[in-house]
């Protein structure tokens, strides 16, 4: 993949659009090459962001409409969550559906929390769990998502899965795809400090954005395109709004997650590179889920669009666009 640093694009195109459509581009010469006679394999990664990842799942719609089933997942943290539901055989439509179910708008919280099961309730996603290495506890969610996932294994699942955490004591990558599915999802959303670590093969694990918060490098080799959704979003001062300490923590992991994608970007770049473009979404600000799905838009249109222009993709084929809705 050139670096647009020192190739020249055309004028109007932002860097974002330029290396999206460049790597769709260059698959299409790839495609015409060597890969007559089958579709490309495509890997999806899955990053991390919170609440801001609900946007994973409007693309994940966009692989559906196409008819383009992924050949492997990776996912970091929320895109460890959303990544094994649709790996699971979930659709895009049928995540969203949950994510709807599961997460109130905040205008509406007060009224209908109380009427939902508690498996539902989206607050219980933020017990306190004090003394527990962590300052809330995400039990309920973890077990609210093995109601939603049929699998309890990595071997369970449709789609071949790379779920990301890091070690609490080296701060290594520590890449999950066999064993228990759960456990790993839940270690991979871990934020230090925030949620307790999650012990597993002998190590404390943490979340992944640790190490890896944008998992495109796992899936090189094994797929012929490499697509990775980048949810980071922009924080940006907000008049008349401080930070709690809670916001302070969230807003620090952030800031260096973020800055160890843009050091991993400069050396090596996924075929599509999508940024939805979403603004002050706080990490667990999931009440606002359909304004995220909202600021995605734009994004799900420039993903389409980028893969219609890759020869012998999207034309849907039997066996690959998702049954389950």
């Amino acid at each position: 993949m050139p670096d647009d640093s020192t190739t020249p694009r055309p004028a109007g195109l932002s860097r974002r659009e330029f290396l999206l459509f460049t790597g769709g581009a260059l698959l299409l010469v790839a495609c015409g090459d060597g890969l007559r006679g089958r579709r490309p394999r495509v890997g999806l990664a899955l990053g991390g962001g919170g609440a801001k990842g609900l946007a994973h799942i409007p693309m994940l719609e966009a692989l559906d409409e196409l008819g383009i089933r992924p050949h492997r997942i990776a996912g970091t943290s929320i895109g460890a969550i959303i990544g094994s539901l649709y790996a699971g055989g979930l659709s895009g439509t049928r995540i969203r559906g949950l994510v709807e179910q599961f997460f109130v708008s905040q205008s509406e919280s007060e009224r209908k929390l109380f009427a939902l099961p508690r498996s539902l309730r989206w607050l219980d996603f933020i017990d306190p769990a004090l003394g527990s290495g962590g300052l809330l506890d995400s039990n309920d969610f973890i077990a609210f998502l093995g109601e939603s996932i049929p699998a309890r294994k990595f071997r369970d699942l449709e789609i071949p899965l790379k779920v990301v955490a890091a070690d609490l004591w080296s701060g290594a990558p520590v890449v999950l795809d066999s064993g228990p599915l759960l456990s790993a999802v839940q270690a991979s959303m871990a934020v230090p400090g925030v949620f307790p670590p999650v012990e597993r093969d002998g190590r404390k694990l943490v979340d992944g954005g640790l190490a890896n918060p944008l998992p495109y490098d796992l899936l090189r080799g094994e797929c012929d395109l490499v697509i990775a959704i980048d949810v980071s979003g922009d924080q940006q001062p907000e008049d008349g709004k401080e930070l709690s300490s809670l916001g302070m923590i969230f807003h620090s992991f952030q800031i260096m997650s973020h800055n160890i994608l843009a050091e991993k970007l400069r050396y090596r770049q996924p075929d599509i590179y999508i940024k939805p473009d979403l603004v002050n979404i706080r990490m667990l600000e999931f009440y606002k889920a359909r304004e995220v799905f909202e600021g995605a838009v734009p994004a799900q249109r420039k993903l389409a669009r980028a893969l219609r222009n890759v020869r012998g993709l999207s034309k849907p084929q039997p066996g690959c666009s998702r049954a389950t809705a």
